[in-house]
């Protein structure tokens, strides 16, 4: 694929496929102020939309910087290679039904390669898409209505939804929005490779990602170390998230992760903070636009209500985000300015004495400001237009511009509710560098997501391979490779009979565990008998067991916690490792964390440190903690396990991993890979 700069910003445009979208197109450009040349191209060389067309696309004077095809699947793929032949900057394929219709028409995948074929190394967007808007350079290509205004800087936003763009384009949030891109079907051009060539252009402040799946993980990793090094945030949008579990999960690991844990390991891998919805998504792209990727959790909120106050401070609960208690700096000078009727703390309620008092209100606001401080939040609901004197809180606007300047510290104004800030005042504020945010709980939310530390690993993720055909090993034969690999393991023996099973109990010492081989869950399925001290006891089991081969193995001394250590081949993300509470609870308490493999032994110890069960790991009531080195190892030992036979591994799960004060041994495993 070729440079994206001439279709991206294009001085002449071709519109191939008739009147309707050509018309669109020319408005559409009209409107975010372009000013260059649009040629419709009609085999008639009638007038299309006011415009003269030419009958074919030799005839268009001057070299193509970009064209809109508008005509069906067959005939787009006539026309890209045209386009490639007369040296076009690249193209927009607006026609459906290749790959992404592959499940209807088999034909679809085929013409997508032909597509791609007949593309070379122009740059195409699509197909199934409808094009882009460029406020920075005042171009595109855009069959449909938008809000797009030109602007000198503000976020990119790119995803394969051409109607949630549309959405983002028309909302009144005062977002400064400098390009969006609808990238189809990603046949050529990925979003990763439009986010890349965007990251040159330094008026692009934050690129906003609506994401439904990574396909190149390389490719991601790429933009993540790119972004990072000029200091351009990265939002996603992630869409497909379910509590559905995956169906007919063997292992307790495979049912936990379900479909979205990968995803959000990788982003979490990446250092690609992720908005739950489309409101928090444009309110975190404002904070982004503002502040950079440095807030941190220090918050103080000032409001004339103390209703207003509790709210944001209820809010804040289960987020990362915090109210220091004012200093003695802050309280004087809040005292000053409130006097003695007004309780000093963080939320803060100022009560309305200093109301249309421009200079007090500036004063109050300042002071509430501190060096400590990431964010001040000024909470502001503005009255109708069309039914109120909002005069009063023009007094307000000045007042918080004026504490902005006047500190150099970081303001937001926030309303309760996402339509009390007016679209106006909004850019306003923008433009006077302090945040304006819709809605409390978005402003929060969008907070929480900005203000946690990113930690983005530079080691790139194992890749998961193609799909392959596994077998489950026996639980013997699968500690055996674990034990290879380092990971310790019970001592144990297989048997058959009972009387087999009674020697074997003594020759491994006692107490011992009796395991049938062959059951994936052998709780519940008369597949396990545990803590047995003698040989009387070891045939007595015998007797309750199900039928099968015994495996005799040397019960774990002293446990304080069982673990769940699981890694999943996950086709989309990588190979998915998962850490949690393990045994027989494991699927009830749901007390899990997923990170890609390799995970760092840092993040390992984190991700474990985050679990609810991390008191009991630490040491509980009393009660000694576990080795934690001997945890860590036996969790990278299995990475490395993973690593060695990343072409053949579907699956590996220790449930229980039973930890110690000394020691971590894996009491159960499971894997799944090739023959």
């Amino acid at each position: 694929m070729g440079d994206l700069t001439r279709l991206l910003s294009p001085k002449t445009i071709a519109v191939v496929g008739g009147g309707p979208w050509c018309a669109s197109i020319i408005s559409a450009a009209k409107q975010v102020g372009f000013d260059g040349t649009i040629v419709p191209v009609h085999p008639a060389g009638k007038m299309v939309a006011g415009l003269r067309s030419v009958s074919n696309l030799a005839d268009v004077a001057g070299p193509i910087d970009a064209a809109f095809i508008g005509v069906n699947r067959m005939a787009t793929l006539d026309i890209v290679a045209q386009l490639k032949d007369l040296g076009a900057g690249g193209a927009i394929c607006f026609a459906s039904g290749f790959s992404e219709a592959a499940a209807e028409d088999e034909a679809g995948t085929d013409l997508q390669a032909a597509l791609i074929d007949a593309a070379g190394d122009m740059p195409i967007l699509g197909p199934n898409c409808y094009g882009f808007l460029n406020g920075l350079d005042r171009c595109g290509i855009w069959p449909d209505q938008h809000g797009m205004r030109p602007v000198d800087r503000g976020v990119a936003i790119l995803t394969q939804s051409s109607n949630i763009l549309i959405n983002i384009t028309m909302q009144m949030r005062g977002l400064p929005v400098g390009q969006v891109v609808a990238c189809g079907n990603q046949a050529q051009t990925t979003q990763t490779d439009i986010a890349l060539h965007l990251l040159d252009d330094p008026r692009i402040t934050a690129i906003g990602l609506h994401i439904e799946g990574f396909g190149d993980l390389r490719g991601w990793e790429a933009l993540a170390a790119k972004a990072r090094s000029k200091a351009v945030p990265l939002i996603a949008l992630k869409s497909g998230k379910s509590d559905e579990a995956q169906a007919a999960a063997i292992s307790h690991t495979a049912s936990l992760t379900g479909g979205d844990a990968g995803a959000q390991a990788l982003l979490d891998r990446l250092g690609i903070r992720r908005a739950p919805n489309l409101p928090v998504f444009l309110e975190a792209l404002k904070l982004a636009h503002v502040f950079g990727d440095s807030l941190t959790p220090t918050l103080a909120s000032i409001s004339c209500s103390g209703g207003e106050a509790a709210l944001v401070a209820d809010m804040c609960v289960g987020t990362s985000l915090r109210f220091p208690p004012l200093n003695p700096r802050q309280k004087q000078a809040l005292g000053n300015v409130l006097g003695p009727m007004v309780a000093l703390a963080n939320p803060l309620d100022y009560h309305t004495y200093i109301w249309r008092d421009e200079a007090a209100m500036t004063a109050a606001w300042a002071a509430m400001a501190d060096a400590e401080i990431a964010l001040t939040l000024i909470v502001l609901d503005y009255p109708r237009g069309d039914l109120c004197d909002a005069s009063d809180w023009d007094i307000a606007t000045r007042a918080a511009v004026a504490a902005a300047q006047q500190t150099g510290m970081r303001f937001a104004v926030v309303a309760t509710l996402p339509e009390l800030l007016p679209e106006a005042t909004a850019h306003h504020l923008m433009d006077q560098g302090l945040a304006p945010l819709h809605g409390l709980d978005h402003a929060i939310a969008a907070l929480d997501i900005m203000a946690v530390p990113s930690c983005p690993s530079d080691d790139p993720v194992l890749l998961p391979g193609q799909a392959r055909h596994t077998e489950t090993l026996s639980e013997a034969d699968a500690k055996s490779r674990l034990a290879a690999a380092g990971v310790p393991v019970p001592k144990s023996k297989i048997v058959e009979t009972a009387q087999d099973a009674a020697q074997a109990a003594t020759a491994v010492g006692f107490p011992v565990a009796l395991k049938v081989l062959g059951l994936a869950h052998k709780t519940g399925a008369n597949g396990l008998a545990l803590n047995l001290s003698t040989s009387a006891e070891v045939a007595k089991a015998c007797k309750s067991l199900a039928d099968g081969p015994l495996l005799v193995e040397a019960m774990v001394q002293n446990p304080l916690v069982e673990v769940l250590v699981g890694v999943t081949r996950d086709p989309a993300h990588g190979f998915l490792l998962t850490l949690g509470a393990g045994g027989t609870m494991t699927e009830i308490l749901q007390d899990t964390q997923s990170l890609l493999v390799p995970a760092p032994q840092n993040d390992v110890a984190a991700a474990l440190m985050s679990l609810r069960i991390a008191p009991v790991l630490q040491g509980y009531r009393g009660k000694p903690g576990v080795s934690m080195s001997a945890l860590v190892d036996a969790i990278m030992a299995v990475q490395e396990f993973v690593v060695a036979h990343a072409d053949t591994i579907e699956e590996v799960e220790i449930n229980p991993l039973i930890c110690t004060p000394d020691s971590a041994v894996a009491a159960d495993a499971l894997i799944r890979m090739t023959p």
